[in-house]
């Protein structure tokens, strides 16, 4: 178990994590696009998934401290106020997305018709990118609340 756990796991993470640029790296050498790309995605993430939930079980990783300070430290409650704060954070990071997404193609249009509105079509580009920094922020006031 030394040497699996110690080299061949490790191994599987970061092949696990390098598969979906096959396809890219086959679409650069041979000028086609990559067509399968989310099979080598999805089988890379459930793969990875997968080593994540088998590692803690096997006792792999060690714990720095004690199985009973842990559980002193760490409650439902505080998982709970975890998992807000991620999903705060990543919903918000998706929303900020979509707003530049829609915004920065308009920008840059109306910029290439009248220079003169490079700074109003930047405001509503930034605008987008502020949903992202509140989310981090109420995450951030959410982590220090627990």
């Amino acid at each position: 178990m030394n040497i699996l756990t110690l080299f061949l796991l490790p191994l599987a993470v970061v092949a696990l994590l390098a598969m979906p640029l096959v396809p890219v790296y086959r679409g650069i050498t041979t000028g086609r696009k990559a067509k399968h790309a989310v099979v080598f995605n999805l089988c890379a993430f459930f793969g990875v998934a997968a080593l994540m939930m088998i590692l803690p079980i096997g006792n792999v990783v060690a714990l720095a401290a004690e199985e009973a300070a842990v559980a002193e430290v760490i409650s439902t409650g505080a998982g709970m106020g975890y998992l807000a704060a991620a999903l705060v954070t990543g919903l918000s990071c998706i929303g900020a997305g979509i707003a530049v997404a829609a915004a920065a193609p308009a920008a840059i249009g109306a910029f290439s018709e009248n220079s003169k509105n490079f700074g109003k079509a930047l405001i509503f580009v930034a605008l987008g990118e502020g949903v992202a920094l509140y989310g981090l922020l109420i995450s951030i006031l959410i982590i220090n609340s627990l």
